[in-house]
This record gives structure tokens, sequence and C-alpha cells, in this order.
């Protein structure tokens, strides 16, 4: 059977599964099957009693059946598959500890005073959040649950408040270390270090796009953002920045301290001399009067600028985020630092967090055991999904799928940037109605082929993506995408994630008339993608 037929059975099948209720694994699975029997014995159709005649059912194991086997196979036992539930035993655990908690209470003093502050906080947070475990679901809970009830009994605007919550909380999506980053670099064997770098930036760009759309609207209303009445005893003006100066100064000494004696280290080591390749990232021996020089004038700035009581009194109100930080820079340092790699980096955050608790006095049985079940229940999901969607994708690949449609939009009439706005418009539908898992899995190995193929110098339209970055590009964008997916109607899944732990009277309708807005922000933000491809090989070497 040709393979237009087969494509079009498939789109068709696909939807009618999912349309009826179907789980996303199962549906893919079974028009797998169906896909592989059109294309490699299509008379089982008409005339079932041929089994075991054709070249699917006459030796079972061999041909088609054991190349997806392998291309299962493969992908299940991919080494950097670890890292996600190491995630999300992470996030279960933040979600379940106090760190959350207290980092907000500290981020809510230095902004309280600020106009649309607690919505700022939100924001920032979540950027936070995002940078330890790259869990999205759990960031919206969590955040419903802290934020959205302070806001409301502040007077914030109800769609403010909530598309604050969600439009923030899915930026684990973007910002390392992203599961979706992590999927999508394993299906298309690109360099996930490469692709986290490559999304720093676009990541805090749209955080950035965010706050400063809560900046501006409630400059321009007012009435959204309430300011609270001032706590008593609670420094204002000059002396709350002299405080948080005060707390910077103690973790600029700190940090400082921590890379002169890891550069003191690899010098004394003889690691440096040793070393015949890249030198190691901030651990040479010119960076040891830097780290010095830093850790001298934060001491002086603690001791005779702020005095000793003034940093203690900083350090109290701001000592919440020392735990993230600390998180942060175990999970990212070790990326980065060349310590780890990203499985080891997720299993020494989740020890961090671990460790923390226990040291906070939250560890316990109890808090461990539901966090492992939730992490089971969650890779759970998406390993019965990665299966069902990489043996359709495998299916469909050895049917001649990705070639037929790569011919077929590159061969059309269309320019470069329409063929890749069609494609947004697609990733944009689908995740309307289809989990990122499977979006992934089925539609990436059809598109990246198609963009590789693409005049590298029309793509965007100023400045020139290094062709090495192609794929890096695209999985960035496809992040974006699925960014603007998680809050698309009618089954934005953070709608769902805020309304499981939003007061009785927040309806969907209310939550998803709250996203529109910040819809309209992240459009913006896949805009500047599109137009300046380069922006993401700024990190990148």
């Amino acid at each position: 059977m040709d393979i237009g037929t087969i494509s079009l059975v498939l789109l068709l099948g696909l939807m009618v599964l999912l349309a009826i209720g179907m789980p996303l694994g199962m549906a893919s699975a079974f028009m797998a099957v169906v896909v592989l029997v059109m294309k490699f014995e299509p008379m089982l159709l008409l005339q079932p009693w041929t089994f075991g005649d054709g070249t699917l059912t006459g030796r079972p194991g061999s041909g088609p059946l054991n190349i997806l086997a392998q291309k299962i196979y493969g992908l299940l036992t991919d080494y950097v598959l670890i890292s996600i539930p190491l995630f999300i035993f992470m996030a279960a655990l933040l979600e379940r500890s106090g760190i959350a908690k207290d980092m907000y209470s500290s981020l809510s003093i230095w902004l309280n005073r600020t106009r649309g502050g607690i919505a700022i906080v939100t924001s920032i947070m979540a950027v936070i959040m995002a940078a330890m475990s790259g869990i999205i679901g759990g960031e919206v809970v969590l955040l419903g649950l802290i934020a959205l009830p302070q806001m409301l009994r502040l007077g914030y605007n109800q769609n403010l408040a909530i598309g604050t919550i969600c439009a923030s909380g899915c930026l684990g999506t973007m910002i390392p270390p992203s599961i979706v980053l992590i999927i999508y670099g394993l299906i298309t064997e690109t360099s996930i270090k490469a692709l986290f770098t490559a999304s720093f930036l676009p990541g805090f760009m749209l955080a950035c796009f965010i706050i400063t759309y809560i900046i501006i609207r409630t400059q321009m209303h007012p009435e959204d953002a309430p300011l609270p009445p001032p706590n008593p005893g609670e420094p204002q003006g000059a002396e709350k920045s002299a405080l948080f100066t005060s707390f910077l100064a103690i973790l600029v000494a700190a940090f400082s301290t921590f890379l002169f004696l890891r550069a003191l280290f690899f010098e004394l080591a003889g690691q440096n001399a040793s070393n015949t390749g890249d030198p190691i990232a901030f651990g040479t021996a010119d960076w040891l009067p830097i780290f010095g020089g830093a850790v001298a004038i934060s001491l002086a700035l603690i001791f005779f600028v702020f005095g000793r009581e003034r940093t203690a009194r900083g350090w109290n109100l701001g000592k919440g985020l020392v735990a993230p930080i600390v998180v942060i820079g175990v999970v990212m340092g070790s990326i980065y630092g060349g310590i780890t790699g990203i499985t080891e980096a997720a299993g020494m955050g989740a020890v961090a967090v671990l460790v923390i608790a226990l040291f906070r006095g939250e560890a316990s049985f109890d808090l461990v055991w539901d966090s492992l079940m939730r992490t089971l229940k969650s890779t759970g999901t998406i390993i019965w999904v990665t299966i069902g969607a990489a043996t359709l994708a495998g299916a469909y690949t050895i049917a001649g799928g990705p070639t037929y449609v790569a011919d077929l939009v590159v061969g059309a009439d269309l320019p470069t940037m329409g063929i890749i706005l069609v494609m947004m418009l697609i990733l944009l539908f689908m995740g309307a109605f289809m989990d990122w898992v499977g979006i992934v899995l089925l539609i990436i190995p059809v598109f990246l082929p198609i963009v590789r193929r693409l005049p590298i110098e029309e793509i965007g339209m100023f400045g020139e993506l290094n062709p090495r970055h192609v794929a890096i590009w695209f999985g960035v964008v496809f992040c974006m995408n699925m960014q603007v997916s998680f809050l698309s109607p009618p089954f934005g899944p953070a709608a769902f994630y805020l309304k499981s732990v939003a007061p009785p009277h927040i309806s969907l309708v209310d939550i998803f008339k709250g996203f529109l807005p910040f819809i309209v922000v992240q459009l913006c933000a896949l805009s500047v993608l599109l137009i300046y491809p380069p922006i993401v090989s700024i990190l990148l070497p």
C-alpha cells in the first residue's frame, strides 16, 4: 500500500482513538501495528486466514519487527533516561518539604512593597523551581497552594493571579534541566548539554517577558495589584536595600570561597598541568586572584560597611533562598563544571534535597514514600507513552513516512519561513490536544529532517543560524511551542493542575480566561526565536 494512503489512515485513526478516550500510549501502539500491516502485509486486512504467510507474521521477530524492537530497546536502555525519575523525585521532595514555602517567604520580604510584587515573586520563584528540577505539573500545583491564596487575599486581580501562576509554573519546559529537552535530545540524538546551554537565554527571556508584562499591567491598572499594608517592624526603603545587599555579600563570599578552594585544589593537585584538553572551567590559576578579591571585598562589606548586626538580620530575612541556590548549584554546577553528566547531576540534586530536608527536620518515611509513589506514577505514564509513541514513530519511519512528508513539504511552493510557520501552527494545534511526550516522539522525527533540508540562510529574518545548531535551535523552538500548549484551551494541562488546588469559586473557564494575555506573551517570545535564530548560539561554543 502506498505511503500517502497509510499517512491518511494514520492521521484519521489516531484522531478517532484519542477522541474516544483511548490513552495515547495504547492508541499509538495500535496504530503502529496498523501501519506495519498496511505496508508489509496488507492482505492480512482482507484475508485474516493468511496469517503466518507474510513478511510480518511469517517470521516473527525478524525484518521490520526486529528493527522496531531494537529501536525501542535502545531508547529505553539509554542511560540519560534514568535522569527523568530522579528529577521527578527531586521535584516531589521539594513540593512536600518546606523549602519552597520558605523561599517564597524570603522573596516576598524583599518585593512586597513593590506594585505587583507578589506576582513578581511568584514568577521569580517559578524560575528558581524550574532551574532546580525541570518539572511542570508540580510547580503549578505548588504555586497554586502557596501564591494563589496570598494574591487573592491581598486583592489581586483573579485573572492576573491565575495567569501568573500557570505561565510562570510552566517555565520548567524551557529552563534547564528541562525534561522536555532531555526527551527531545534522546529522540533526535542531540547533545542534551548543548540543548540546556542553548535554552538558557530563551528561557530567561520568556521569564523576563512575563515579569515585564506584570509590571506594565500593574502600573497601568494599580487596582489589579493593591499594595499590602506594611508589617510592624518590617524594614523599609534604604534599610531594606542595605539588608538585601548584605545578604548578597554573604552569598558572594561563600560562593567565591568555594570556587577559590576548587581552583587551588586543581592547581596544587597538578590537574591543570596534566590537562591536555580544554582548560577546567573556573579552575585555573588565573582565577585565583579574582575569586580571592571577591572574597575580600565581600568580607569588607560585611564587617566594615554593613556591620555584623545588620548582616545577621539580612541573613535571617533571606536564608530561605539558600537551600534552592545550593540545589541549583549542585545540579547545574556539576553539569557545566565538567564534574558529572546529566544523570549523575539529577541523582546528586535528589540527594541534596533529601539532605537539606534532613537538616531542616522535615525528612520522614512518609515524605520519602509519598515522593517515591508520585515518581513511580509520573515515570510510568511517561514510559508507557514513550513506548507507544516510539513504536508508532518507528513503524512510520520504516514505512517511509518521514521521507514522504519531507518531499511533500519541501516540494510545495512555499518559502522557508512559510514552511516553518506551518510547522509552528501544527505544533500549536497538536499541543492543544496531545501530551508533549507524544508530540516529541511522533512529530519531531518527521519535522526535524525537513528543517535540516531547508536553506540555512533563509531560516529567520536577522542573523544566520550556525548549520551545526539547526537541531538545537528547533529543539528550543519546540519547547517554546510546548510552553504555549500547557496553557492552550481546551486541554491545557496547567489549567487542570491549578484547578485541583484552586478555591471552588474559580472555574476552568475563569482559569483559561486568565491565560489569554500570557499566551500572547509566550507567542512574542516564540516570535523572537523565529525572527532571530542565532539567539540559541550565543552561549554555545
